[in-house]
């Protein structure tokens, strides 16, 4: 099964069967949550919901595996142990492991596609050996939980901008995982009546290099897709771009104005393919 890491992942509570169908058309994948969206009392029935929708009458169809992660609790706990159970009956072979913190931890997951979040100071400082975790198809932050593990109190100042620390493990998480090829998935908008305020933390993880963006609300998957969407304008720009290096021939030349070497044109190659496009 290949799985469809498209740009808007939305989660859904996993003790909230009747979401399941609406998220999943909502996002180009939807996050089955049985970790912190699920309090600790629901979480069996949550993993009884997952089981209860595939293919049962009255509930709704089976949701397509490759456009379906579940969300893990952290490993080397017990609900851990009894998510992977839960897991083994089910068709669903991406899952997106919590408090992802070192290597070693991805060995349970060895027959599942994993999408590693890096959501404390341990996970942040381990992402590149993470990252080269065979099994492991992308790396994800998380804001929130890093600043707890810190002892902090909030990842973003009052403009609503991320605190330094909050960057830098945005970074870290971003590089390490391009640097194994894998794919890297920003963390979720939270301030979810803020919709301009996403597309512009959208727009930027676009240019900063993230593939994915997850959201925490329908509302917010379409701005993200329209953030990862290029626009008309872009998409001539990178076309005509492209041709004249073609025209060129190899080497540093110039276009309107401006010098063009490698780096630059493979920009313009990563607007085309967000396109669905070519030059």
């Amino acid at each position: 099964m290949t799985f469809v890491m498209g740009p808007a992942l939305l989660f859904c509570p996993a003790d909230r069967p009747e979401r399941f169908q609406k998220a999943a058309e909502r996002a180009d994948a939807v996050i089955l949550d049985l970790e912190d969206a699920v309090a600790p009392a629901d979480k069996q029935r949550a993993r009884g919901a997952i089981l209860a929708q595939l293919g049962a009458a009255g509930v709704g169809p089976e949701l397509d595996p490759s456009r379906t992660i579940v969300r893990l609790n952290p490993a080397g706990t017990d609900e851990f142990e009894k998510d992977l159970h839960c897991l083994a009956h089910t068709p669903y072979r991406t899952v997106m492991l919590a408090k992802a913190e070192d290597a070693g931890q991805l060995e349970a997951l060895k027959d599942y596609h994993v999408i590693a979040l890096c959501e404390t100071a341990a996970g942040i400082l381990n992402a590149p050996a993470i990252a080269a975790a065979p099994n492991v198809v992308a790396l994800m932050w998380g804001a929130e939980d890093l600043l707890a593990s810190l002892g902090g109190t909030s990842s973003r100042r009052d403009d609503g901008g991320y605190r330094a620390v909050a960057l830098h493990a945005r970074s870290a998480v971003l590089i390490a995982a391009r640097a194994f090829g894998k794919e890297a998935v920003d963390a979720v908008y939270v301030n979810i009546p803020d919709l301009s305020g996403l597309a512009a933390e959208a727009a930027d993880a676009v240019a900063s290099g993230f593939s994915s963006k997850a959201c925490i609300h329908p509302s917010q998957s379409n701005v993200v897709r329209g953030a990862y969407a290029p626009s008309e304008v872009d998409v001539t720009a990178a076309q005509e771009l492209l041709r004249a290096a073609a025209a060129a021939g190899s080497g540093v030349f110039q276009f309107n104005g401006k010098m063009i070497d490698g780096p630059i044109l493979k920009h313009a190659e990563a607007t085309l393919r967000r396109a669905g496009t070519h030059a």
